[in-house]
C-alpha cells in the first residue's frame, strides 16, 4: 500500500533539515529521507515522534491515497 506523505513539507516549514529532524526523533538521516520519499513506511512509535517534534497530528503527516 502506498502512503501519502506530507513531511517534507511540514520540516521545510518547522526549517529543519533532514538531519535535524533525524536527530530529534532518534533516527538517521536516511529514515527520514526514505519516509519522505515513500519508499519506507514509518512504524506508530516514530509517526508519533515526528508529529510530536513538528507539532502537528499524524493525520497531518500522512495519508491514505484516494481511492
Amino acid at each position: 500500500m502506498k502512503l501519502v506523505t506530507h513531511l517534507t513539507e511540514r520540516r521545510k516549514a518547522a526549517g529543519l533539515t533532514q538531519s535535524q529532524l533525524a536527530e530529534i526523533v532518534g533516527v538517521s538521516r536516511k529514515t527520514i529521507n526514505t519516509v519522505e520519499n515513500g519508499v519506507f513506511i514509518p512504524s506508530t512509535v516514530l509517526s508519533l515522534r515526528l508529529a510530536r517534534a513538528l507539532s502537528c497530528s499524524i493525520h497531518d503527516l500522512f495519508e491514505l491515497p484516494q481511492e
